[in-house]
């Protein structure tokens, strides 16, 4: 998308759609009144009579019906009482200005940027906003119907109509506002891929696409190599299916040395039947979306390559399908982790915490100092906070607290859940081997989590159990059901966040 490095006024603005922020108290808005008499003196009293809805997120269309060369139609966003406004109402609010252009297959359009902000969001903050928001909402599920003569829709250029004194800033805010967007979008897309159609070696071809596009040092393992190194977590689970597993490892290098890293780790199990502890019919449909925390990783490494922050970064990424045939694991198995612990398997079906703690351990191979693992790991994170909460543990209060910063940020939701004693006490209950893989339905996502945590040692750590958030039940404000993207935006947020500490 282009975006045009010209500050327009309305008078000369080249589109026919224009974008307009709207508040109850409209004499606070800058230039409100150049605006109104632009358009002509009966909106104000259409605003007054609700005809043009100030309701935060609401939409009104109207034409524009004075003679200009371009301007057609204007789209107005409620947006309340000003004062109230939050960077999250205004994004969300562009979501849903992107599914209207996106209903209106519009190629160009404008928007008056000071007409979204307040006292404390800048014009350089709603340009980053409406770049996010906008692309975030315009995005819709690729699909395989035969019947659909659809022709692709995407927005080919924006015009910026701004009083800004520096053009560039908010030019720069809304590009990187479109990189983020972008970056959820190929993630959410990832997600919704039927499996047959994402396997682990298609997932390790698109994370090798990434490193040649952003010069990433990339390493991909197959199934030998992996037998070769004792990866028995990931190759457990992998020992039910005809396709191969694959270890992906992505490293971003801000400095020559690599000094320092922070570790990215994604569950990447492409489809999940639970293998013999078989999961019931209906609970299977959805399993495609298993390997969201492997999207939320390669997201966030796609944003990453797009802005090199001053911060390395390595990512690693366990990838299977977890299969039920003659040569599955079963429970009672007990299995060798490349860290060398071994586990009594209880359940097949808490297969990604035996892939992640290879892929963890590998992380920390590579250098990790700290890390933050990312998995649809478990049905009880759910149960604990619904589907619209990350649920979160950690073992390092000042590292949680700092990524928490970046979570609030972008306004995705997290909640950190207690780890204690006992619960590792219940992890680590087995006769025949050093843990166990299912210590019970009660406190499921922590120990889900906890069991994870077996591998990180001392590093600080977080891990996010994205089972709830990653897949939307519904259309929302930001997309449509499906995957959502869940965490990339924070992800990328953290690590730039660092970058900057430097």
């Amino acid at each position: 998308m282009h975006i045009v490095k010209e500050a327009k006024t309305f008078e000369t603005i080249s589109t026919e759609l224009l974008v307009v922020g709207v508040t109850k108290h409209r004499e606070q808005m800058q230039d409100w009144a150049s605006f109104s008499s632009f358009y002509g003196e009966a909106l104000d009293t259409w605003i007054s009579a609700g005809d043009v809805s100030t309701e935060l997120k609401k939409l009104t269309k109207l034409p524009f019906v004075k003679d200009h060369a371009s301007l057609k139609r204007i789209v107005f966003v409620g947006l309340d009482e000003r004062k109230n406004l939050t960077e999250g109402d205004i994004r969300a609010a562009f979501g849903l200005v992107g599914k209207e252009l996106r209903s209106l297959k519009v190629k160009e359009y404008s928007i008056w940027l000071e007409s979204f902000t307040t006292e404390s969001i800048s014009t350089a903050d709603v340009a980053f906003l409406a770049g996010e928001g906008i692309g975030l909402g315009y995005y819709a599920i690729p699909h395989y119907k035969t019947t659909s003569n659809e022709v692709d829709k995407r927005i080919d250029a924006v015009h910026l109509v701004t009083t800004a004194e520096d053009l560039d800033e908010v030019v720069a805010s809304f590009e990187v506002g479109v990189i983020y967007a972008d970056a959820v979008n190929e993630a959410r897309s990832l997600i919704n891929l039927p499996p047959n159609l994402l396997t682990a070696t298609d997932l390790a071809n698109y994370a090798q696409s990434l490193a040649v596009e952003y010069n990433l040092e990339v390493e991909i393992l197959d199934k030998a190599q992996l037998e070769e190194l004792g990866m028995g977590g990931i190759l457990s689970v992998n020992q039910g299916s005809y396709e191969e597993p694959r270890l992906i490892t992505l490293k971003y290098k801000a400095t020559e040395d690599f000094e320092d890293p922070i570790g990215l780790v994604g569950k990447g199990v492409t489809y999940d039947t639970g293998g013999y502890s078989l999961k019931p019919k209906d609970s299977m449909v959805g399993m495609k979306g298993d390997m969201g925390g492997a999207a939320a990783v390669l997201g966030a490494m796609k944003i990453i390559g797009e802005l090199r922050p001053n911060k390395n970064v390595v990512a690693v990424i366990g990838s299977t399908d977890n299969m039920v045939s003659d040569t599955a694991f079963k429970p009672d198995d007990v299995i060798t982790t490349y860290s060398g612990k071994t586990v009594e398997v209880l359940n097949t079906d808490a297969e990604g915490r035996l892939v992640l703690a290879d892929a963890t351990t590998y992380a920390k191979q590579q250098g990790a100092t700290s890390l933050i693992d990312v998995a649809t790991l478990t049905g009880g994170v759910i149960t604990a906070l619904g589907m619209d909460k990350t649920g979160a543990l950690s073992n390092d209060d000042a590292f949680f607290e700092a990524f928490m910063e970046a979570a609030k940020e972008t306004d995705e939701f997290v909640w950190r859940m207690p780890l204690t004693e006992n619960d590792k006490k219940r992890i680590r209950k087995s006769d025949v081997a050093d843990l166990n893989n299912s210590p019970g339905r009660d406190g499921h996502m922590i120990f889900g989590g906890g069991f994870v945590g077996e591998f990180v040692g001392d590093t600080p750590w977080i891990h996010l159990d994205i089972a709830g958030t990653s897949d939307a039940v519904a259309v929302h404000d930001l997309g449509p059901k499906g995957g959502t993207g869940v965490m990339v935006r924070t992800l990328a947020n953290f690590v730039q966040r660092l970058g900057e500490e430097k």
